[in-house]
């Protein structure tokens, strides 16, 4: 008798599809990897419905990177019981904050939309993936996937996914009630979502273990998937909590 693969979703960020978490997928092959889309969804508790809605089995693995990881917080906040794992990869968990530092925010978002608009997906991701990997990868065939990723969205898309962040959920509260399996993971060279953030986010939470991805900026499922995947196959090695049957453990 075959036992069945645990499935381990894995959320990605803005204007990312399934090529964000392909490489590291490929290295994870036990595991029932899946990445949803998210379509014209235009606020995280819509993204958290559909990724409930979509999936049958009764106990998931969670992984989200960037935008995906407030996915996944707000996936455990409505469902907790079915979340064996949770992954929070160069992410964040605060809501968007007031002030200066959110016309800032609302800004800088509305001028990348407007340039994709008018210039076309690629150029806008030009300037704004100069700033989401390491120094190094800039001009790489890594590069031009990420471009190519971008690419494929449409300006639409990209407009409902910027009125989700930018109308994200604070999940402050929430981080101490996570009990299960939890790995808390940030390219060192971030500068996205920082190091920093990180740090404060795996302490509040209660078992979480940090991971800090070297020579990495905001896309270490890409630029580092290796050393990703080896802190992943970790994290799912961990012994689930006792809220979970024996059908849920991984093959």
């Amino acid at each position: 008798m075959t036992t069945e693969r645990l499935p381990l979703l894995m959320l990605p960020g803005l204007l990312c599809d399934p090529v964000a978490w392909a490489a590291t997928a490929a290295l994870l092959p036990q595991y029932d990897c899946r990445v949803p889309a998210w379509g014209a969804l235009d606020t995280i508790g819509a993204m958290a419905d559909h990724v409930l809605a979509s999936t049958s089995e009764p106990h998931f693995a969670l992984a989200g990177h960037s935008m995906g990881g407030r996915v996944a917080l707000e996936v455990v906040r409505r469902a907790p019981q079915r979340v064996t794992h949770l992954a929070l990869l160069d992410t964040g968990y605060q809501a968007l904050p007031e002030g200066e530092a959110a016309e800032k925010e609302r800004s800088g978002r509305a001028a990348l939309l407007a340039r994709a608009r008018e210039a076309g997906m690629r150029a806008m991701g030009q300037v704004w993936a100069t700033g989401m990997v390491h120094p190094d990868q800039i001009g790489t065939p890594l590069f031009d996937a990420i471009l190519d990723m971008i690419e494929r969205s449409h300006p639409d898309q990209f407009a409902a996914q910027i009125h989700a962040l930018l109308g994200r959920p604070d999940a402050t509260s929430l981080l101490g009630e996570v009990h299960c399996p939890t790995l808390v993971l940030c390219g060192r060279q971030d500068t996205w979502s920082p190091l920093a953030r990180h740090e404060v986010m795996a302490g509040l939470m209660p078992n979480a273990v940090l991971s800090v991805v070297e020579d990495s900026g905001h896309m270490s499922p890409m630029e580092r998937a290796q050393d990703v995947a080896d802190a992943m196959q970790a994290w799912l090695a961990r012994p689930l909590s006792p809220t979970f049957s024996s059908q849920a453990r991984p093959a």
